[in-house]
């Protein structure tokens, strides 16, 4: 969003994204104390300083002594040095660790957000919002308070003892101040908007960086290498400027803060003279009043700094509440029991699922068992439905209307926990996760031994690359090709034995002697577990024990490969593309599909 058509962020709303920023705050609230404590001690030194120079001059003048006012002037100067050191060292430490609650706060929500949810903006921005946004609540969310509350009592405490010394210059000082405040009134709401602008385009080109990162290759090769540059060059010139612009903005106010003070000295120096030549006011109290002016622009600049830090972090703070908004899953509490005697381990029930309110039903009214034991394949051209039975299969997306079950228990009665520790997914895209081969080969099942892993990549024919590159080597896509990268999701899902195993296409980057191997592996698994299969190529489920055929969302037709070549006219028309072999058998409809379904 650019500054042309953002709108002013309603009050209860800025209200709730301070609630963000006092909720990182309030865990250390006594530090913050401790810190405010300290930092009213050294503006209580601060405040004292001007007086004792009185008492100086004033002895001067009669010529008294002078060595106690000098002592005490070193006394609070190395008092409010070390004081403002411990302050300093303290509100630092804590604002680090802000930042880290801050961090660890929504990393833990992103891994709980539903997949639908994160699927809405690209991870990039994800990342900038974990890594940038929250370094900007470290000056708001803790010396910021200190600083604040330090700027307010330096102030009064200077003007009470300016009013002590003389009213006719404290009038004029407070005019001075009055004109600075009216100025900042009207300049930090556009502060404020330029900064949510600035952090809403860097959080854009996170988004379009990572992205084109990702297809590196396809940019490379499409000879679109200035294309892309200039396409997340843009998001960073746009956000370059509105900070810019935040820029100006602050160095605005900051002018004013200090020109104001300094433009109240210099009235304060002439009308001070001027009373001090009528003899209305003593040389002394002159120098006094001005060193509290003077005195006066740390707390002015202090406090015009701080408002805008404030909104550097309350927009970030806008931007970590989105992140804690969005949409988690239910993890539940409870633990299913399996019934008795049921021959389907999974079964859909009449379920409809959409993926947005309003959008199209990506599956509708589909009814159908999954055997406890066997190869199950699901086929159909791009957008039948099929990625979207393996996100109701693993709780990634929640049905609108049916009932899925497992061991014929509804899935509202297993915690997700238990779903997923029962099922293996193998996904399409098959990423490798940052670490080592071993700890890869692990992420799933964290406690298999030596024995289990070396099976796996014999499986997946992959154990003499493995020993070539050793368990404990950092993976990257520089040293595993695609095919390798696929055959170690496989040896990952292998690894744990799996009870219910979901392939999403497994086998589309393999060779035709690894892919057999697979198939032997699927086998193997399919004696004693249910395999599902996601195919696009139908060598994958050619001996399937049962296939199941998807179109626009809903099953027209289920059996054998055999089976479907014969009676199915879209099944035949996915095998003629792909070549494959076929036996002429009828084949009848989804026979688990209830009445009103397409046969």
């Amino acid at each position: 969003m650019t500054s042309e058509n953002a709108t002013t962020e309603p009050p209860a709303r800025r209200w709730q994204n301070i609630k963000v920023l006092w909720s990182f705050v309030r865990p250390h609230r006594l530090v913050v104390l401790l810190g405010l404590v300290l930092g009213l001690a050294t503006t209580g030194a601060e405040l004292v300083t001007p007086l004792v120079t009185k008492w100086v001059l004033d002895a001067l003048a009669v010529s008294g002594p002078i060595s106690e006012a000098v002592w005490l002037l070193i006394a609070l100067l190395i008092g409010g040095l070390v004081l403002g050191l411990c302050q300093a060292i303290l509100l630092g430490t804590m604002a680090e660790r802000i930042v880290l609650d801050a961090r660890t706060s929504m990393v833990r929500r992103l891994f709980r957000v539903r997949i639908g949810e994160l699927a809405k903006r690209p991870s990039g921005e994800f990342v900038t919002r974990v890594t940038s946004d929250t370094v900007m609540l470290r000056e708001a969310a803790t010396s910021g308070v200190v600083d604040f509350v330090n700027g307010i009592v330096g102030l009064f405490g200077a003007l009470a003892l300016m009013a002590v010394l003389d009213w006719v210059l404290l009038v004029t000082t407070l005019a001075s101040l009055a004109l600075v405040g009216l100025a900042f009134a009207v300049l930090m709401p556009r502060l404020a908007k330029v900064q949510r602008n600035a952090q809403a385009a860097v959080g854009r080109l996170g988004g379009v960086l990572e992205g084109a990162l990702r297809a590196v290759r396809t940019v490379k090769s499409s000879r679109a290498e200035h294309r892309e540059s200039e396409r997340i060059l843009g998001e960073a010139r746009e956000s370059t400027r509105q900070s810019v612009r935040a820029v100006r903005i602050e160095a605005t106010a900051w002018t004013v803060a200090g020109g104001g003070v300094q433009l109240a000295i210099l009235i304060i120096l002439g009308l001070g003279a001027w009373r001090v030549s009528a003899g209305l006011l003593p040389v002394s109290s002159l120098i006094a009043f001005l060193l509290y002016a003077f005195q006066v622009m740390n707390p002015v600049e202090q406090l015009s700094k701080t408002i805008t830090s404030w909104q550097s972090g309350v927009a970030a703070a806008a931007r970590i509440r989105e992140v804690q908004g969005l949409e988690v899953e239910h993890a539940g509490e409870t633990s299913g029991a399996a019934v008795p005697g049921n021959a389907a381990v999974l079964s859909f029930r009449n379920v409809t699922a959409r993926y947005a309110p309003g959008a199209a039903p990506a599956v509708e009214g589909i009814s159908l068992d999954i055997p406890r034991v066997g190869h199950t394949a699901i086929v159909g051209p791009s957008g039948a439905g099929k990625t979207t039975m393996f996100s109701l299969m693993l709780r990634f997306l929640q049905p609108e209307r049916g009932e899925l079950t497992l061991d014929g228990v509804p899935f509202d009665q297993w915690s997700l926990e238990d779903v997923r520790k029962r099922i293996v997914y193998v996904e399409q895209d098959t990423p490798l996760l940052p670490g080592t081969l071993r700890e890869n080969l692990l992420y799933t099942h964290a406690d298999a031994d030596e024995e289990a892993i070396w099976s796996a990549l014999r499986a997946v024919r992959l154990a003499d690359r493995a020993r070539v590159l050793g368990l404990d080597t950092v993976l990257s896509s520089s040293t595993i090709s695609g095919g390798e990268r696929q055959r170690i999701a496989l040896a990952r899902a292998l690894v744990g034995d799996p009870e219910i195993l979901l392939l999403d296409e497994a086998t589309a980057q393999l060779d035709g002697l690894t892919e057999a191997a697979v198939h032997d592996a699927i086998d193997r698994i399919s004696s004693r577990g249910a395999v599902i299969t996601i195919a696009h190529r139908l060598s994958t489920v050619v001996d399937a024990d049962r296939i199941f055929v998807l179109e626009n969302g809903t099953c027209r037709a289920s059996g054998t490969h055999a089976e479907l070549l014969a009676s199915d006219d879209l099944y035949r028309d996915l095998v003629a593309a792909l070549r494959i072999g076929a036996i002429d058998q009828p084949a009848p409809a989804c026979p688990e599909v209830v009445s009103g379904q397409t046969g």
